[in-house]
């Protein structure tokens, strides 16, 4: 009697640790859902999911073209991460609509830079040069931080920062006299002839013929607000495949793929 106790205790634990080593396993396999935008985020992304494979993490990536429903499935459940956005966006995201979201880790900035076809470096503005800038709310404070951080200005406090847009209203300081010609970010190649210098998202640059790390007089530092990120819901922040993800991202592999592939374009910022 006592034996067949004993038999059937040792089969209950036996069946146990089956069903534990089951769902042990099927967590391990499991696909970790990123989200992403289609184009150079998409093809960075095909490197990184052979990385993470080789690190045991199993990614499937899905790709979306547009800006809101990555975020709003990432909060639903219906994706586990997503990589496409810089912070100030994400931050905006959260103010409109309630997400619990966090950044995970950083990935890279398409820089905004100062470019010019009259000076050799920022520190040449004379009193009274012409500066154009984006004339969007988000481009424009962009380009004022970068003058700031290039010592050309100085904006008023809190000015810039926390979802608080600069404009050119917000300029506290500025011992040069510097003009701010506020533009469409398209035509600002254009504007390069008529004024001394003029800050350019990556994207219209490149189509101008300007490849940032060769032509920009200053660039965007890359690990600025709008470096882009891989997002997670909250409560995963500080799961065990989080780490794994983002060091499969943040390897020399992605890395040099990103430096070969976009040649300045798209800069690692970490």
């Amino acid at each position: 009697m006592q034996r067949r106790i004993i038999i059937k205790a040792l089969s209950a634990v036996v069946a146990g640790a089956a069903i534990v080593a089951s769902f042990g396993a099927h967590a391990d396999d499991k696909a970790i859902k990123v989200g992403t935008i289609s184009g150079p985020d998409a093809q960075i992304w095909e490197v990184v999911t052979k990385v993470a494979k080789r690190e045991g993490l199993n990614v499937k990536v899905v790709e979306f073209n547009d800006y809101v429903q990555p975020n709003a499935a990432l909060d639903a459940g219906d994706l586990d991460a997503n990589s496409f956005q810089h912070q100030p966006y994400l931050d905006s995201q959260i103010k409109q609509r309630g997400y619990k979201i966090v950044s995970a880790g950083l990935t890279y900035i398409s820089p905004l830079g100062i470019y010019s076809k009259k000076l050799k470096s920022v520190k040449d503005l004379q009193q009274g040069a012409k500066v154009a800038v984006p004339n969007d709310p988000s481009n424009e404070n962009r380009a004022l931080l970068l003058l700031q951080a290039q010592g050309v200005i100085k904006l008023k406090a809190g000015a810039g920062t926390n979802g608080n847009n600069a404009t050119a209203l917000d300029v506290a300081e500025n011992p040069k006299k510097i003009k701010l010609v506020e533009l469409d970010a398209a035509q600002l190649p254009r504007s390069l002839a008529d004024v001394d210098a003029a800050a350019i998202n990556t994207n219209f640059a490149l189509a101008a013929g300007l490849q940032p790390t060769k032509d920009a007089i200053a660039l965007e530092d890359v690990h600025s607000p709008y470096a882009n990120l891989i997002a997670v819901r909250t409560q995963d922040k500080d799961k065990p495949w989080v780490k794994k993800l983002v060091a499969a991202y943040q390897s020399e592999d992605v890395r040099q793929f990103i430096k070969t592939q976009f040649k300045g374009s798209v800069v690692p910022s970490f």
